[in-house]
């Protein structure tokens, strides 16, 4: 509760530092970030580094079916991203990345960049080095990150209700112990299993919008228990009795 409170308060002392930069303003970034901090207006035709930075975080806010590519470089569909993360979040809804954005990111995220109502251990059930996988370990984190910021996305959009994760990543020993396909995504550190409330079927449907290219839940084969999302490059999509 603490914590919460602290976040609300500095966004909002990020805003009004916001609204005091001014129009004419280029800065970026109200504060330094323990995470990370942007220091420019990130706008259509921008590209590096920082860019891939907001694209990790707005990936989540997409149009259904669609994947957002975290390329470095900002176009019309990282301005569309921002532009629904921004109406979200009751900003400013321009599609430029500025003080505003970035104060509601900052408050958005913890010291590590996992988003605030998630974090890697509950990505990774399976050992504390993410390694064993099909993936290295850096990168097995680094898509556990991605998939933590969509299923951020999600749980606004449902409302800010809770998501629950029974599984993410898993080694192959991990993956083996449970009877995982062998081309199981959660070697990869991207998918995640979601149970309880909402419904299995509310969040299958829902993560349709979020980014997730690869959707089981209820009515396929093993999946009646949860809802799987992941990403994948050959997406498949498949929950029968949710009407997907």
């Amino acid at each position: 509760m603490f914590r919460r409170m602290s976040r609300l308060l500095l966004s909002l002392v990020m805003l009004m530092a916001g609204a005091v930069v001014g129009v004419g303003a280029t800065a970026g970034a109200a504060h330094a970030d323990s995470c990370y901090t942007w220091n420019r207006t990130l706008s259509q035709g921008s590209s590096g580094g920082d860019v891939t930075q907001l694209q990790i975080r707005v990936a989540g806010w997409v149009t259904s079916g669609e994947r957002l590519s975290y390329d470095g470089q900002y176009g019309a569909r990282t301005a569309a991203a921002v532009k629904k993360f921004q109406a979200a979040y009751g900003l400013s809804a321009d599609g430029v990345a500025g003080p505003a954005t970035f104060s509601k990111i900052y408050a958005l995220q913890d010291a590590d960049c996992t988003p605030v109502h998630f974090s890697y251990a509950e990505l990774n059930k399976c050992n504390s080095d993410w390694s064993g996988g099909a993936v290295s370990a850096v990168t097995a984190k680094s898509n556990a990150l991605k998939t933590m910021w969509k299923l951020e996305a999600m749980r606004h959009a449902l409302g800010d209700v809770p998501i629950n994760i029974s599984s993410g990543f898993r080694s192959r020993a991990c993956n083996n112990a449970v009877g995982g396909s062998a081309t199981s995504r959660h070697l990869y550190g991207d998918a995640a299993d979601l149970v309880g409330s909402p419904s299995l079927c509310r969040l299958a449907q829902q993560s349709r919008t979020h980014g997730f290219s690869e959707i089981l839940g209820p009515g396929y084969p093993g999946h009646n228990d949860h809802t799987h999302v992941a990403f994948d490059p050959s997406p498949y999509w498949s929950a029968p009795t949710c009407g997907i």
